[in-house]
């Protein structure tokens, strides 16, 4: 068990770290608007697939098409009916806005269904891009141009419901100062991280992160590695230590030495981990398309036949506009944007909509530990005192010592005398010397807190006294000189914990429940006994627990949880990824969805919005796509047109959507576990501002 004075310098006084990072807002231009119907054509044309990045701004996803064909289809439509059974204009040219409509919106929709055709990613769009060229041949056009705007509203809902850049690097490499301050004689000068050479002298200033992993050779303070490590505390800098790329520095400037440069540091490689994840990583496939991979071939069949057997083409262009999947097309990405609204009211942002369609079919569930099961902050766990030393005695002279402190176990100790209503009481002489600990006069007696070596040094006679180490961190309180009281401290499990690992199973169906974490076995155990998790794997790299997901999820459909950097590459290879918190902004770029406050009711009520998003979405799809099978059977014998099978689509969608847009009225309740209540009842200890 490590001293207090190992993990946290000694008793120097850290604060609350700075943000040192600076994250971009998001921009959205507003500025692309309709262009003029003559240069329809090839501004459509123009718009590349959301898929790939503009050339003048790398990462940021480009424009999709789909919207601009919906408007033109929408106008076209509109123009066409309006030539026609208003102002009564020649035939001939009441159809022109449907050839522009038929050739600007209907040809790129057609090349896109026909490229991802050509890679067999048959889709239930094919049946739309089908009818759009039946119709065009047949001379339906108006039929044509509905299916038209059908199939470009339906797609344009979905990429609205569920595109987003994937911008986790350079969330990362955001993060990272661009420069470091080497230290040159008595000066500093600025230098590209690209310019560190291992040896190199580099000065990390307050509350910066630093830039290269090394090694301190002048200064005293502490670092956060919480979200590259996984130790739930800060930790002590001195000559000799250790430090990584992308910790964040303390209140102290620190002198360190390079030891790697910055393409081979820690935070680098996470950078690696993370590239080589999401390229690996498999491509899900949609709800929709699932079911139109079967619905597709009937319909098909369904046309083909009537086609054959009445020897009327008509037949089989008013099958394929009935069989028109909008209820897949339109109906599901209207469930999922309810669901992202509902969620947002839950403070649940979710970033990929796709992951509402995954977890309720995610089988495995691994849990990060610091951060997400406990609340990251040291807590007093244990007081064992000395035969002459009462507890509440010696806790009340440590508390009236500890006020002066600002020490990260200060809190935690003032915290348990506040529980018990001790009132600190006034000290004098207090003094806080690097290595000696913390002393003080308190009421005519010299109370000293220190470490087990640092006890060991002032007092040898305590060695004996002193009970063996264990998991956490640990202080030892002098009294005149002799053993008063040994304390333990721990990351204490959130309350709500344990209830929330028992109802995985019986309410969510996961069959396994794994807890892998960068801390140090003793302290995981530790937490695995408390909140009911058998499976533990601990002090794991980033790149190991980013191989534990992906091994896991060769197996089964998984959700990983977890709340720091170093859980970015396992968030990205789990089925789904779950953000707890919004801590790094790294980690939120990850994850598919992010809990924006940390409770672990909220990720329950994630839960419960996924699964109910998953069954409205498959009544609607399913309801729909059975009304659409007996449309088409109207249509196989000749009771439907084109044009009337197009109007019995529309009151087929209409009843989908409207369906659908139950997932936008809440239920009474979207949690069902024993603790979810008083999830927040129980507060560990805050830092110091």
């Amino acid at each position: 068990m490590p001293d207090a004075d190992d993990v946290f310098p000694s008793r120097a006084p850290p604060e609350r770290e700075k943000n040192a990072r600076q994250v971009d807002a998001a921009r959205i231009s507003c500025d692309w608007i309709l262009p003029p119907l003559g240069t329809a054509i090839g501004t459509l044309n123009g718009v590349v697939d959301h898929s790939a990045p503009r050339k003048d701004e790398p990462g940021r996803p480009a424009r999709r098409k789909e919207p601009y064909i919906a408007l033109l289809a929408l106008a076209g439509i509109a123009a066409h009916l309006g030539l026609r059974h208003v102002l009564h204009v020649a035939e001939a040219w009441s159809l022109l806005p449907l050839y522009v409509v038929l050739i600007a919106g209907g040809a790129p929709l057609f090349f896109d269904v026909a490229v991802r055709a050509a890679r067999r990613d048959l889709g239930s769009d094919v049946l739309a891009a089908i009818a759009i060229v039946v119709s065009a041949i047949l001379g339906e056009y108006l039929a044509g141009s509905v299916v038209v705007l059908m199939l470009a509203s339906g797609q344009a809902l979905e990429s609205y419901a569920v595109g987003r850049a994937s911008s986790v690097l350079r969330a990362l490499a955001r993060r990272v100062p661009s420069v470091a301050h080497r230290r040159q004689g008595d000066t500093l000068v600025d230098v590209g991280l690209d310019a560190v050479a291992v040896g190199d002298l580099l000065e990390v200033l307050p509350h910066e992160i630093c830039p290269v992993d090394g090694i301190v050779v002048e200064g005293d303070g502490v670092m956060d590695e919480s979200y590259l490590t996984g130790e739930p505390f800060r930790i002590s800098k001195a000559p000799g230590s250790d430090v990584l790329s992308g910790a964040i520095n303390g209140d102290s400037a620190l002198t360190i030495r390079a030891v790697r440069k910055a393409v081979d540091s820690r935070y680098a490689r996470i950078m690696e981990v993370m590239l080589e994840t999401e390229q690996r990583r498999p491509r899900l496939r949609r709800l929709g398309d699932r079911l139109g991979a079967v619905y597709t071939p009937v319909a098909l069949a369904v046309a083909a036949a009537a086609g054959l057997a009445s020897g009327d083409p008509r037949r089989f262009l008013a099958v394929m506009v009935v069989a028109t999947p909008c209820p897949l097309l339109i109906a599901i990405p209207i469930a999922i944007i309810a669901s992202v609204s509902l969620a947002a009211r839950r403070s649940i942002v979710v970033k990929d909509p796709g992951v509402l369609e995954e977890i309720d079919t995610c089988r495995t569930i691994i849990l990060d530990k610091t951060g997400t099961l406990t609340y990251g902050e040291p807590t007093l766990t244990e007081q064992i005192c000395g035969a002459a030393f009462p507890r509440r005695q010696v806790l009340e002279l440590v508390a009236g010592l500890e006020q002066y402190s600002k020490h990260p176990l200060a809190t935690a100790i003032l915290a348990a005398a506040g529980a018990e209503r001790i009132v600190p009481p006034p000290v004098s002489a207090v003094s806080e010397r690097p290595g000696e600990g913390l002393t003080g006069t308190v009421r005519g007696r010299r109370v000293q807190v220190t470490g087990r070596r640092g006890a060991e040094a002032l007092a040898p006679d305590v060695t004996a006294l002193l009970p063996p180490t264990s998991s956490g961190l640990e202080c030892v309180i002098l009294v005149d000189g002799a053993y008063a009281a040994l304390y333990r401290f721990h990351d204490r499990a959130r309350d709500e914990s344990r209830s929330f690992v028992s109802h995985l199973g019986p309410k969510h169906k996961f069959r396994r429940v794994m807890l892998v974490s960068g801390d140090r076995e003793a302290e995981v155990r530790y937490l695995a006994e408390r909140v009911g998790i058998t499976e533990v794997h601990a002090g794991r790299t980033p790149e190991e627990k980013a191989a534990i997901v992906t091994a896991e999820t060769r197996r089964a459909k998984t959700l990983f949880i977890g709340d720091g950097i170093n859980d970015a590459p396992a968030l990205v290879a789990a089925t789904v990824g779950l953000a707890f918190g919004h801590n790094s902004d790294v980690t939120t770029e990850a994850a598919g969805a992010v809990i924006m406050d940390s409770s672990l009711e909220k990720v329950d009520e994630f839960f419960h919005i996924g699964r109910r998003m998953r069954a409205i979405a498959l009544q609607s799809a399913v309801g729909g796509m059975a009304l659409s099978v007996v449309g088409m059977l109207f249509a196989a014998v000749g009771a439907l047109p084109p044009v009337a099978g197009a109007i019995a689509q529309e009151v087929i969608d209409l009843a989908a959507i409207l369906n659908a847009l139950r997932m936008a009225v809440p239920p009474r309740r979207l949690s069902d576990f024993a603790g979810a209540r008083a999830s927040d009842s129980g507060r560990a200890p805050a830092s110091r501002p």
